[in-house]
């Protein structure tokens, strides 16, 4: 992946190439504060669109924050950020809403989408269902990454388990708040969507 990267002296990103034609969308899904945000602002080229707020008395009782008593905001709407592959082909990031009353945006969201990264904690594996549910029900391709939160370890093989994963998806680990590591998650992402798109066209 040949992504851009900063300049070391200002800081910035580079615009985007005017040679670039191809746009190609995925979506970065999971459940409540399992690091989505924190992925697409890790490895975006741009400075990414987040509509994250300060979460308040008014979220009490209706969404459930139990289990990440630190986290302190939250995405009402979704996160945007944009990589560069190479000269023609840009990447487009949608980090979705992980909250239930905000999952109404995720079919939104899936239109035009060619795959998808879903992002799990391992100390809560259930709040992943719902996303690996929606994608199953739309048929569309997915991977699925372990991010890194310094919880109980867990085999691969559990994890296949606890989620019902067929073997054909591939399933990593990344810490979201590294940039090489939310590449090596996106790069799996393409490579699989390559592999799927290959299987397909030898089956005509």
């Amino acid at each position: 992946m040949d992504s851009a990267t900063s300049d070391p002296t200002t800081g910035t990103r580079p615009p985007l190439r005017s040679t670039a034609d191809n746009g190609l969308k995925i979506v970065v899904v999971g459940g409540f504060g399992v690091g989505k945000t924190t992925m697409v602002r890790s490895v975006s080229d741009i400075r990414p669109l987040n509509t994250e707020e300060t979460m308040t008395r008014a979220g009490e009782g209706v969404d459930d924050a139990d289990d990440v008593p630190t986290k302190t905001t939250t995405t009402i709407a979704f996160d945007f950020g944009r990589i560069s592959l190479d000269e023609r082909t840009v990447l487009y990031l949608f980090g979705a809403p992980g909250q239930e009353r905000f999952w109404f945006l995720w079919d939104r969201l899936f239109t035009g989408t060619l795959g998808a990264v879903v992002l799990v904690d391992t100390r809560r594996l259930t709040d992943s269902w719902y996303a690996i549910d929606r994608l199953e029900h739309h048929g569309m391709p997915f991977i699925v990454a372990r991010n890194d939160f310094g919880g109980p370890e867990h085999s691969a093989d559990d994890v296949r388990e606890a989620l019902d994963l067929p073997d054909s998806i591939p399933l990593i680990d990344c810490d979201a708040r590294s940039r090489e590591s939310s590449k090596e998650v996106l790069i799996t992402l393409v490579n699989h969507l390559y592999t799927l798109s290959s299987a397909r066209e030898s089956a005509k």
